[in-house]
């Protein structure tokens, strides 16, 4: 459990357990007809499946979670009803994990050495993804499907806006792999399945904290000009927006970033001085490191009415 920091204080210290009134009050908006208690499947509870998992069943939801580490089991049995040991290439065990479900949530990511390879990347993405859609096709009970993917499928646009509707362009065999893998289960889409594919920006929260990124540049000298944008998302927020689209029935394609906007340097200014850590110094003779920098729109998911808890970045 966790605490999501006060919305009013953005650059306060965090606390450590989920507020679920704050999360529910944040989420005011008209919902379609809905079953008060839902059966839901997460396929993946790892740092945002099991968050999500630990929100739904505290409100009363029957939750199936789903990892590929034995030794997750006994964590993951303390915030879910069930527990299930599988892995995605497994599609008797997907049709299994479907039975009486009317949500599914997939946030699956590849871990260890499977992130080392391209072949075990694109099975864990790829094979998992052909294997839901196979299994949703014989599984009408369930009307919800809401996909995690990343905001990296698009690229690299030199600081240029991007939203739902600009041409996809992945520079990296991973970002190619989770294109592919949104067209795959947008297919399972029907008058009876809802699919949402939500588009992440770095994922950062509790043990997760921007210091723990930036924090070791403080006293540096890094080559660049630190202009290049990045686009993040809180942890709440994931579990926010995740509980928008079940409820709102969304479908889809939807970015899900905050309104920060900042540039490397800009991030890097405020966690050092958040901090009372030496500011770090650029390097304008000297190319940046990093390859990506663009601005994602989240207007359309706001336009739908979510209203992001933590609309600037917490450091």
């Amino acid at each position: 459990m966790y605490d999501p920091i006060d919305k009013n204080n953005p650059f306060g210290e965090s606390s450590s357990a989920f507020d679920m009134d704050l999360l529910t009050k944040l989420i005011r908006q008209q919902t379609q007809s809905r079953p008060l208690f839902e059966n839901i499947a997460i396929l993946g509870c790892g740092y945002v499946g099991s968050a999500v998992a630990d929100y739904w069943q505290d409100r009363g939801h029957d939750v199936t979670g789903t990892t590929t580490s034995r030794e997750r089991v006994a964590a993951l049995a303390g915030i879910v009803s069930k527990v299930v040991l599988m892995k995605g290439d497994d599609l008797p065990a997907i049709h299994s994990l479907l039975e009486g479900q009317t949500t599914l949530v997939v946030s699956v990511a590849p871990t260890g050495f499977q992130v080392a390879t391209e072949t075990a990347y694109a099975d864990t993405y790829i094979t998992t993804t052909q294997n839901l859609v196979d299994a949703l096709a014989q599984a009408p009970n369930v009307k919800q499907i809401i996909y995690l993917s990343s905001c990296s499928v698009y690229g690299d646009r030199q600081g240029k806006w991007v939203d739902e509707t600009t041409y996809i362009d992945p520079l990296e065999h991973s970002s190619q792999v989770l294109h592919q893998s949104e067209q795959i289960i947008l297919q399972a889409a029907n008058h009876n399945q809802k699919v949402c594919v939500l588009r992440l920006g770095g994922i950062y929260g509790p043990d997760r904290e921007l210091v723990g990124m930036f924090g070791g540049m403080a006293g540096m000298t890094m080559p660049g000009k630190g202009d290049r944008f990045i686009n993040w998302i809180h942890r709440d927020d994931i579990v926010g927006a995740i509980e928008f689209a079940r409820l709102n029935e969304l479908e889809g394609i939807y970015n899900l970033v905050d309104d920060s906007q900042l540039t490397v340097k800009e991030q890097v200014k405020l966690v050092c001085s958040a901090y009372g850590l030496p500011q770090v110094q650029w390097d304008t003779s000297k190319l940046s490191l990093g390859r990506k920098s663009l601005q994602v729109s989240n207007q359309k998911l706001k336009a739908a009415g979510y209203d992001l808890i933590h609309p600037q970045i917490l450091v």
